[in-house]
C-alpha cells in the first residue's frame, strides 16, 4: 500500500477548483491545517468567503479526488470554513485609504430613487452577516438617510475620544447615518464641499471594525458622495438596483458609466420589484419584466438576480426590521440571500483578479 503524503494529497486535490474563480483550490491556498495518521487525513479547506454559493460543490468535489487518487485513506476528516479576502487595493492611483480595517468596501447604487436600494441595501448586509461574514453599513444618503426608519434606531452615537464616535449595532451589523446624528425634521441644504467632508468623517472618523464587509448605500444620481468615496477608499466595486421598467434602466446606464469613470468595478446588477404572483396564483408586474436582466446582459455586468415584488419586504421597512431577519423562510428574503452570496462570489473574483494583476514582487510582499 502506497504512503499518504501530503504531496500526494495536494497533487490529487489540484483538480479540484472553485468554480466561481476558476481556479485550483491548491494554487489559492485554501487547504490548511493537512494533518495525516497513517490512513486517517485530516484538512481544513478555507473558502474565499463563508457566504460561497458553491461550497456544497467543492466539497464534493474534494471527497471524490480524495476517494479516487487514494483510495489507501480510511478516514476523511474535512471541515469547510470560509474566510474573506480583501486586496485592499486603492481605486484611485492618489487615494488616501481611510478604513484599512474594512476589507472589501462594497457600493450600493442606480443613479434613480423609488427602487428599494435602501432596502436591499440593508437586507443585502444582513443576509452576508448571516452566512458567517462580519459586515457593517454606512448610510451615504446626506441629504435624504433612510437608516434610522429601516432599523428603527431612535438613540445617537456615543462619541469615542475627542475626535472619533462609535457606530451603532443593528442586528448584528455596525451601522452609521447622518440620521442618527441630526433631527429628523431637520433640513439638510449644504453644498457639495460639505457633504464631501461629512463623508470622509464617516470613513476616518467612525471606529469601525475589523469587517468583512463595509456595504454602503448611495444616494440617488451621481454626484459628491460617490467621487468623495472613491477618492478615499479601496472600493472592491458596486452593486446597481434597477426595477424592471425603462426610466430606472436609462439611470442605471448612466450610473455604470460613473462607475467606469471612477474606476470603479460593477459587480452585479440587482432587478427589484419584480414578477411576482399573488395569494391567488396570478401574475402580477406592474412594473414591466425582465428589463434588469437584459440591461445586464447588454452591460456586460453579472446579473445577481431577482427580487419579486413584496408587501412584506416593503412593511418590514416601515416597521424597522430587516426582512431577512425576520422572515428567512419567505421567497423574497431567500431571493436576496441568493443575491448575498452571487455578490460575495463576484467580490472573490474581483479580488483575485486585482491580485494577480499586482507585480510579482508587491504581490509576495502584501
Amino acid at each position: 500500500m502506497a504512503e499518504i503524503t501530503s504531496e500526494r494529497v495536494l497533487q490529487a486535490l489540484e483538480g479540484v477548483k472553485d468554480p466561481d474563480l476558476g481556479s485550483s483550490i491548491v494554487a489559492m491556498g485554501m487547504i490548511k491545517d493537512l494533518k495525516i495518521d497513517g490512513t486517517k487525513l485530516t484538512f481544513t479547506c478555507e473558502l474565499t468567503t463563508p457566504a460561497c454559493p458553491v461550497k456544497e460543490q467543492i466539497e464534493k468535489d474534494i471527497r471524490a479526488k480524495i476517494a479516487e487518487n487514494l483510495p489507501e485513506v480510511s478516514e476523511l476528516n474535512l471541515t469547510m470554513t470560509g474566510k474573506v479576502r480583501g486586496a485592499n487595493i486603492p481605486t484611485n492611483d492618489d487615494a488616501e485609504v481611510l478604513i484599512p480595517q474594512i476589507k472589501n468596501v462594497v457600493l450600493v447604487g442606480g443613479g434613480k430613487g423609488g427602487t428599494g436600494k435602501s432596502t436591499l441595501a440593508l437586507n443585502l448586509a444582513v443576509a452576508l452577516q448571516k452566512l458567517g461574514a462580519s459586515v457593517a453599513l454606512l448610510d451615504a444618503n446626506i441629504y435624504g438617510p433612510s437608516l434610522p426608519i429601516l432599523t428603527g434606531i431612535r438613540e445617537k452615537p456615543k462619541l469615542a475620544g475627542e475626535s472619533k464616535i462609535k457606530p451603532l449595532s443593528a442586528f448584528g451589523l455596525e451601522v452609521m447615518s447622518m440620521g442618527f446624528l441630526v433631527d429628523s425634521a431637520q433640513a439638510m441644504m449644504w453644498r457639495g464641499p460639505v457633504v464631501n467632508g461629512i463623508v470622509v468623517q464617516f470613513l476616518r472618523d467612525v471606529t469601525w471594525g475589523e469587517n468583512d464587509y463595509l456595504i454602503v448605500d448611495l444616494p440617488p444620481g451621481v454626484g459628491e458622495v460617490q467621487l468623495s468615496i472613491a477618492q478615499n477608499c479601496a472600493v472592491t466595486g458596486a452593486v446597481l438596483v434597477t426595477t424592471p421598467q425603462y426610466v430606472s434602466i436609462a439611470d442605471v446606464v448612466r450610473a455604470k458609466a460613473m462607475f467606469d469613470q471612477t474606476r470603479i468595478a460593477v459587480l452585479g446588477l440587482i432587478e427589484n420589484m419584480s414578477a411576482a404572483r399573488d395569494s391567488g396564483g396570478n401574475r402580477l408586474a406592474p412594473f414591466s419584466e425582465g428589463g434588469g436582466e437584459r440591461a445586464a446582459n447588454e452591460m456586460s455586468v453579472p446579473f445577481l438576480g431577482k427580487i419579486p415584488l413584496s408587501q412584506a419586504l416593503s412593511e418590514s421597512a416601515d416597521y424597522g426590521i430587516p426582512l431577512v431577519y425576520a422572515q428567512p423562510e419567505l421567497e423574497v428574503s431567500k431571493a436576496i440571500v441568493a443575491a448575498a452570496e452571487k455578490l460575495a462570489a463576484q467580490v472573490s473574483i474581483r479580488n483575485l483578479t486585482r491580485e494577480s494583476a499586482r507585480p510579482l514582487s508587491e504581490s509576495v510582499a502584501g
